[in-house]
Formats: structure tokens, sequence, C-alpha cells
């Protein structure tokens, strides 16, 4: 029988099989930020152990950082103390850090790819649950807790059971105004949020090979969110010519080499894997959440559906959304484009495309937040700050921003956002905020129409 993308990945990183238990796996990359990787730091600390290879990590500041001012002294006390004791850290342990100010700063999960770290066949960690985004590249990536932060410090493996394996299929041509978000936020709605767990999950059919490398971290980052331990997409012409020539990658006939390798990756035609769906790319619409988990998603043409259980119900009461309504009803005061799942150029050029020429709405708040500061500079270059500031968005600095209320561009209170990111969960985007999830397409159309609307002609 063959193997699956995931089972050569993970074959290949197998230091040691114990017997009737769990597998000793080896880590090529381990991403940290300064949320999760205090209290590992000082594990290791406290046990006098070093860390055993610092410079297979990479470090940068993203979830707390403000988006204004990052050049003055952080205000808020808490968010402050952790960026500057990553910074200590790194600066103990030798680990390079890419900080505020830095060129190469930016969310971690868009960083490691833009600059060539993320390459296929690696194995990739970090103690944050969208570490899947890097799937894209046919690598395992997942996320860790702390405990195991600090065993990657101290060891560069970890000790696992292997997950079982799943391949979501999508064959068809996709509808005007789909995107790539669109595509994981329809999958997610039918098989709910929960049909992962145990999984690592494998995206294939022409809809995903026909995606940018863009559109495959998009998808690869909400594996997490239908309860995947990680996604992944087999490397492919598109992969290489993505990380071709970029600052990190192997270069010359080291690249040569490596794609040779990453060629034999693909799922060989009689693997088997454990659960397999099939969905047609012509039944997917532009979508938008309604609820507070990314599998309370419909089209934006539909109705809020009827609660079907206690949770639904509640969950439409701190929306609070009655079933029947039209999605264009909702009032809408705050549009956020950003996040680790959609804040990379594509993403931008995408919303500049409708924004261009038009303003946006004036109840609207509508904030860009670039997810590094390359991907700044990508929109200064292309003229796409202009297209922004002239329709009337704020334009950002780098960082999480309002994905998370951990730093200071949080939603208010009762208050709709058509958001980016990956999550809708109650107070995710601030206490009491309510969260509704699209593409960057559907939330620039939001911004300037001041509403959910999409043409269907």
């Amino acid at each position: 029988m063959g193997k699956t993308l995931f089972d050569k990945v993970w074959d290949a990183h197998v230091v040691e099989n114990i017997e009737n238990g769990p597998q000793i796996i080896y880590i090529d990359r381990h991403l940290i930020h300064e949320v999760t990787s205090p209290q590992a730091f000082a594990e290791l600390e406290n046990r006098n152990i070093p860390v055993f290879r610092p410079q297979q990590i990479t470090a940068t500041a993203d979830h707390n950082v403000p988006t204004l001012h990052q050049n003055q002294p952080i205000k808020d006390v808490l968010s402050r103390t952790q960026v500057e004791q990553l910074a200590l850290n790194c600066s103990n342990h030798n680990i390079e850090l890419w900080g505020l100010g830095h060129k190469n700063q930016g969310i971690v999960h868009i960083i490691a790819p833009e600059l060539g770290i993320t390459q296929p066949g690696m194995s990739i960690v970090c103690g944050d649950s969208h570490t899947s985004t890097h799937g894209a590249f046919g690598s395992i990536a997942f996320g860790i807790g702390t405990s195991q932060v600090a065993m990657v410090f101290a060891s560069q493996c970890l000790l696992m059971n292997k997950p079982k394996s799943m391949r979501v299929n999508v064959n068809g041509k996709l509808n005007k105004n789909v995107l790539p978000k669109d595509v994981i936020l329809y999958i997610i709605s039918k098989v709910g949020t929960d049909a992962g767990t145990g999984y690592f999950c494998e995206y294939a059919g022409n809809v995903f090979e026909e995606m940018s490398m863009e559109g495959r971290m998009t998808v690869c980052n909400m594996s997490i969110e239908m309860g995947a331990r990680g996604g992944m997409i087999a490397p492919d012409e598109t992969t290489f010519e993505y990380v071709k020539g970029r600052k990190y990658a192997p270069q010359g006939e080291e690249f040569d080499r490596k794609v040779a390798y990453w060629k034999t990756l693909k799922t060989d035609d009689d693997a088997v894997f454990d659960l397999e769906y099939h969905f047609n790319a012509e039944d997917i619409q532009p979508m938008i959440t309604y609820g507070t988990n990314p599998g309370m998603g419909i089209s934006i043409f539909d109705e809020v559906p009827a609660a079907a259980n206690e949770s639904e119900s509640k969950a439409l009461q701190y929306m609070g959304l009655e079933s029947g309504q039209k999605m264009s009803a909702i009032p809408i005061n705050y549009v956020f484009i950003g996040s680790c799942t959609n804040a990379r150029i594509e993403d931008f050029r995408s919303a500049a495309s409708y924004i261009k020429g038009r303003k946006k709405a004036e109840n609207i708040t509508a904030l860009i937040v670039p997810g590094s500061f390359h991907v700044a500079q990508q929109i200064k270059a292309e003229g796409l700050e202009k297209v922004f500031t002239d329709a009337g968005f704020q334009i950002r600095e780098a960082g999480c921003s309002a994905c998370l209320a951990m730093n200071g561009d949080k939603i208010p209170e009762g208050e709709y956002c058509v958001s980016t990111s990956n999550r809708n969960f109650e107070g995710r985007q601030g206490p009491g905020a309510r969260t509704l999830l699209a593409s960057p397409l559907t939330a620039a159309i939001a911004a300037v129409e001041g509403k959910i609307k999409i043409s269907q002609n």
C-alpha cells in the first residue's frame, strides 16, 4: 500500500519508535513569539537546561505589538513586558530575534514563508494553533503547548503519537468572487469544527492545485478550525517557484536537489486515507459566518438559519441575530483586513481591486493591517497604500492586530466586525465584540457598501 504525503514527511522525521507508545519526532524549525515562549524559557532556566539548537529557531514579536507608533515604547504594561521578555530570553540563549523595527518583523506565520524559511518536507512547530499555515508547502506543521515548546527548546524533538490521515477533495470551477477563504469556510460549515480531531488533513483536487501559495496558506491556516492537527497540500511547481530565490531558501544546485526530493512527497496513487470528503467547487459561494465558531457559516446570499441546538441558540443570542434575518441587514460598523489568515500581499491586492476609486461607507471604521514589514513595503510599492487611504481606510503597521484582543486594536462591545481573521469566538476581538468571518474581497465590499453585499451577477 502506498504512502500519503503526511506519511512520507512524518516517517522521514521519526527518530525513535517507542514500543507500545508514541514516537520521537525531529523538528526542523521552531517558530516562537512573545506570548507562548516565556514559560518555556523559564522551565529551561529552572532546570539549568540550554537551548539545544538556537539556529533552528525563528523568533518575532507579533501578538501583543501595537500597530500604531511602533517606534515608541509600548503603552500597555503586560504587552510591553512580554515583548521585552522575549528580547531578553532570545539574547540569553543566542537566538536571533526579529523584533519591532526589524525589517523581517511580522506575524510569525507570514514571515517564515515569505523569507523562504518554510520549505516542503519540513517539520515545523510553534506555540500557536495556526502553525498549520505552513502545511501549504507540503510540510508537517502544527501548534504545540508550553511544555512541548520547552521540550523542543531542550532537544529539538517531540514525543508524539502519529495522527490519522484524512483528505478533503474539492474539484470543479469556482464561482465569481469566491476566494480561498470562502473555500475553507465552506468546508468547515459542512464537516463541522470537530471533524478533523485526531487527523492530519491533506487538501486535494484541482481547486487547490490552481490556488496561489497565498491561497493555500489561507486554507491550511484554518485547518485547526475544523479540529485537525494540521493541514497539507502537496508541493508542486507553484510551491517551488514561490520558494525559489527567497532569502533563506536553498540556492543554486542545492535548490535543484531539494526540488528533486520535494517532487517525491506527493501522495501515492494507491495510498489509503482513514477519512475522506469530496466537494464540488460549483456549490461554493462567497461565505460569511453568523455565529461564534467558524463552522457557523453560510453563503452571504442565504438567511440566518434556525438554531439546531442550545449551543447555536446561545451563539445567535450573543450575536444579536435571529433566524431568517438577511446578512445584508446586519448593522456592521467595523471591517478588519489582516491576520495570519489574510494579511499577505495577494489579500490586499484583492481588496484594493474593489476599493480603487471608491470610498468607504461613513459608518465604517476600516483597518488594513499588513502581516509583515515586507508586505507593508509591497503595499506602498504597488500603489495600494494610496488606494486604501483615498478610500478612507486606516493602514497600520505589521502585527496580529484586531484578530484577537491582545493589543490596542479591539472592536467595541456589541459592535459587528467583518473580519478576515480565523476565529469568531465570544470576545475574540474584544469583550462583547461580534465577529463575522469573511474573505478580503467580501470585507472590502462590506466596507464600501456599509453592509454585507455581493452581486450575484
